[in-house]
């Protein structure tokens, strides 16, 4: 069958460029969708993002578990489709409660992709080459979502809720393709013939619970997770309304703010991807200690500049924060997933990696309405106290915890209870 024939490092990139192409055209128009067509206020911008991280946090795990039982490549088409339903129903129906229910759908959807995309990779072209496929694929979807920011533009411009729904049909063709063109040689189902499924998902569930608790870095990673997901709620949904409402655009050139938005998403993507490929050029993915100082690095900067974001007197400091906020954030997510995977043996990864998606979806849920509250009477004191909340992840970082950890032997799936 041609699913079998199709190299996985290739459609992982396809993958991630469609997939990129779809959300940017949806993202460049969906923030001022929800404040000009909706109506929304900043609590209920971060309420959307409440409803999807609580739906994430129930089903997280289990999905990833479902990944390492049944099929990676299965969870990862199922939660395209998802995803992409969520938006075309958006775009239909511009209401508040319906946007809710909407997000309910693409939260199941996200916990399908999260844990099994990475984990399918990692197990079709191996742990010591899916750092630099991370960064690669970074880069693709950024491209990709350059050209999604150009046609999520021009849609926006004729009428609001066009690139929302048409990036939602796109995913769900992006869901048919996968079906027909994903391969998953690499995986091995860790259910065997003579343990039930119930059994099975219980023991791959206690299996990846103990790799985490048996390995500090891993631990360290997943509160590092918590308090980003704690920061990024707040940012992600208000960052377009401050610079709606606070910082103002330039009188010259009059152009729409959805033009705006999307020229100030096509500058932070043409960074992100600068800045990464300087980074698979110069850095060592196996080196643990780069890794570690890079990131606490990367923290440190992100903090900085949120808040700097939030305290900008004008637009031209406001979008340069904006921008230092947006390369740093392109860099943390591949560095993190790479170190976290280095640490994971094959029959758990996904399990593992759904764990560290719901301490970020713990997170924001932590956070989120505290940074909506705030954001009732100041989008400045909203984004400052974000940057805030970045500061703990500074001494998690900067515990000096060891680098090189030996990895322990998993306990054997499918034992006794």
């Amino acid at each position: 069958m041609l699913v079998y024939r199709l190299d996985a490092y290739r459609v992982y990139l396809f993958m991630g460029g469609l997939a990129s192409l779809a959300f940017s055209m949806i993202f460049t128009a969906l923030g001022v969708y929800y404040v000009q067509t909706v109506g929304m206020n900043p609590l209920q911008l971060v309420l959307v993002g409440t409803t999807i991280e609580a739906t994430i946090l129930l089903f997280e795990v289990p999905t990833g578990v479902v990944a390492d039982t049944y099929s990676r490549r299965l969870s990862v088409i199922i939660g395209f489709a998802l995803i992409g339903l969520c938006y075309v129903l958006q775009g239909f129906l511009p209401f508040f409660t319906a946007i809710l229910l909407a997000e309910l759908v693409r939260g199941v959807g996200e916990t399908f992709t999260s844990g099994a995309s990475d984990a399918w990779i990692a197990d079709e072209i191996g742990s010591e080459r899916v750092g630099r496929a991370y960064l690669r694929y970074g880069q693709v979807s950024r491209i990709a979502g350059f050209a999604g920011i150009g046609l999520g533009t021009g849609l926006a411009t004729a009428q609001l809720r066009l690139p929302v729904m048409l990036g939602g049909g796109l995913l769900i063709l992006l869901s048919g393709l996968l079906a027909l063109v994903m391969p998953e040689r690499g995986f091995h189902p860790t259910v065997h013939e003579n343990v039930t499924p119930w059994a099975g998902l219980r023991a791959i569930t206690r299996t990846g619970v103990q790799v985490v608790r048996g390995r500090p870095v891993v631990l360290m990673l997943l509160a590092v997770g918590v308090v980003f997901g704690a920061f990024s709620e707040g940012f992600d949904r208000l960052w377009e309304a401050h610079f709606l409402r606070t910082l103002a655009f330039p009188a010259w050139p009059a152009l729409p703010p959805v033009v705006w938005i999307g020229l100030i998403n096509a500058g932070s993507m043409v960074l992100g991807l600068a800045a990464s490929e300087a980074l698979i050029r110069r850095l060592d993915m196996a080196d643990s200690r780069r890794l570690h100082g890079l990131l606490f690095a990367i923290a440190a900067g992100l903090a900085v500049s949120v808040i700097t974001f939030g305290l900008a007197p004008g637009f031209g400091i406001g979008l340069a924060a904006f921008w230092a906020a947006g390369v740093l954030r392109s860099l943390q997510h591949p560095l993190a997933s790479t170190w976290l995977n280095q640490q994971l043996p094959s029959r758990v990864r996904a399990t593992v990696l759904s764990i560290y998606g719901q301490s970020d979806a713990l997170g924001q849920l932590a956070g989120g309405p505290a940074v909506g509250l705030v954001g009732l009477r100041s989008l400045r004191a909203a984004l400052v106290f974000s940057g805030v909340i970045l500061t703990p992840a500074l001494l998690l970082y900067g515990r000096g915890l060891p680098m090189n950890e030996v990895e322990q032997p998993a306990p054997a799936v499918g034992s006794g209870e």
